[in-house]
């Protein structure tokens, strides 16, 4: 995937990107071990996370988050607020 973001994607990846990082704190994650159950450096994820930073990432990468916080895809999508039965779930 290229760096250059369509802008109507932008607030979409810095939306998730927000998302993945309060959802990991949530869940008494350090950055370090969300990238390691997720397969990914800490540094990417970190850019992932950083607000107002646009880090396009793969569906790949997208789907390793997801499973390494216990979460279905398509909730992380619409998170702009966590339902209870995701905000609950810990190891």
């Amino acid at each position: 995937m290229g760096k250059d973001v369509a802008f109507k994607n932008r607030d979409r990846f810095l939306q998730l990107g927000i998302a993945i990082g309060a959802l990991r704190k949530m869940r008494g994650m350090s950055q370090e071990e969300l990238a390691e159950k997720a397969n990914m450096s800490r540094s990417f994820l970190s850019s992932i996370e950083a607000p107002g930073v646009v880090r396009p990432f793969s569906l790949e990468v997208f789907f390793n988050i997801a499973d390494a916080l216990q979460v279905d895809p398509a909730d992380l999508i619409n998170a702009s607020v966590f339902p209870d039965r995701i905000m609950k779930k810990k190891d």
